[in-house]
Order: C-alpha cells, then sequence, then structure tokens
C-alpha cells in the first residue's frame, strides 16, 4: 500500500531513499524575523531519522530558527520526470565545536572522500563554531510525477 501525502513513511520510499542519498542540494524555507519568508540552498545529511545540515554559528538563519523554528526543506532533481521531496518540520539547533559530523559526511558524499574531508577541515578551522541544523520531518510528501503529482493535479486526474 501507497504511504499517503503527509506520512512519514513516505521516507522510506525507493524515490525518497534516492533523493536523500543524492548530491542534491536541499532548500530551506524559513521565515525572518520580520515574518518574510526566505529559502537558502544547503548540503545535508540524512540519519534515517534527522535531516541535518550546518551553519556558522553567527550565520543570521540561526536566530531566526531560534525564533521561529518551523521549516520546510525540498530535494529535487532536475529532469523528466521531476521528482520532488517535501518535508515540513521543527529546526533544532545545537552549536559545535569545528563542523558537525554531519556536515562532514555531507561533504565527502558531495565532494568525494579525499576532497570532503580536506574541505572539513579547512571550513571547521575556518569558522571556529558551527550551528547543526536538526529537522526531524512531521509532514513528508513525494511527487514523481508517474504515480505521485502535486495534489491540484492529481484531482483533476481522478487521483485523488
Amino acid at each position: 500500500m501507497q504511504s499517503t501525502e503527509g506520512d512519514a513513511a513516505l521516507l522510506a520510499d525507493p524515490i525518497a531513499q534516492d533523493l536523500l542519498d543524492s548530491t542534491h542540494m536541499a532548500r530551506l524555507a524559513y521565515t525572518w524575523p520580520d515574518g518574510t519568508p526566505r529559502v537558502v540552498p544547503i548540503w545535508f545529511h540524512w540519519t534515517g531519522q534527522d535531516l541535518v545540515m550546518a551553519t556558522p554559528a553567527d550565520a543570521p538563519k540561526v536566530a531566526a530558527l531560534h525564533a521561529n523554528p518551523a521549516v520546510a526543506v525540498t530535494i529535487d532533481r532536475e529532469g523528466w520526470p521531476p521528482r520532488a521531496l517535501l518535508i515540513r518540520g521543527q529546526a533544532r539547533i545545537s552549536i559545535v565545536d569545528g563542523v558537525p559530523e554531519e556536515y562532514a559526511a555531507a561533504a565527502r558524499r558531495y565532494l568525494g572522500d579525499e576532497q570532503g574531508r580536506a574541505w572539513s577541515a579547512q571550513v571547521g578551522q575556518l569558522l571556529g563554531r558551527s550551528a547543526r541544523i536538526a529537522i526531524r520531518p512531521d509532514q513528508v510528501a513525494l511527487l514523481d510525477f508517474e504515480t505521485r503529482f502535486p495534489s491540484s493535479l492529481a484531482r483533476k486526474m481522478g487521483r485523488g
């Protein structure tokens, strides 16, 4: 039985797993202190429970996420048919020395083992401290444009 939109069980779907294991950038959407939306491309690492990202400890988004931790994340790929994993949840921030372990894992995935290790070491020295952003998915949607479509399109097709 196919999981329904909103169900975190969608994360086990092969398409979702492919996107979570990919080198596609995530797009993190959050609310700025003035109430306007922001979205930033960002590396990520999937732990099996949390989507983890990192940023400098003094980055403006850290204060914004502390003030309003509600976020949305999209991981998608180009090409046809498009694939998109849509996640909503709450950001949990912790400050760590150097770079979080998950950031180092993401760097190895995006850049390859040797270059990823070198990058993480360089960034860790440059920053000193990082903010670890962990998001446990509360709501998940998956679009593959073969069996799962945006809800308005699915309704028009008689599938929703």
